[in-house]
């Protein structure tokens, strides 16, 4: 699926990049982000998918992200 959104960093168990999407989902990418994307408050427009994976973050869906650029 495709979602636009801005980058957050999360301060919860030992802090993250998360993405806040526009209609407010949150998504939390199972394998870090690109450096030059790694600032909170940057717009983006990305591919994900839902991630078949275990978590103990209690922040965001899971996702794989396919693509993602800087908007």
């Amino acid at each position: 699926m495709e979602i636009k959104g801005t980058v957050r960093y999360i301060d919860l168990s030992g802090g993250f990049w998360g993405i806040e999407a526009d209609n407010g989902q949150k998504y939390a990418p199972t394998k870090d982000l690109p450096s030059h994307l790694c600032k909170d408050g940057v717009r983006i427009k990305a591919m994900v998918a839902p991630a078949q994976v275990f978590s103990i973050m209690m922040w965001g869906e899971p996702v794989d992200v396919q693509s993602i650029d800087k908007i």
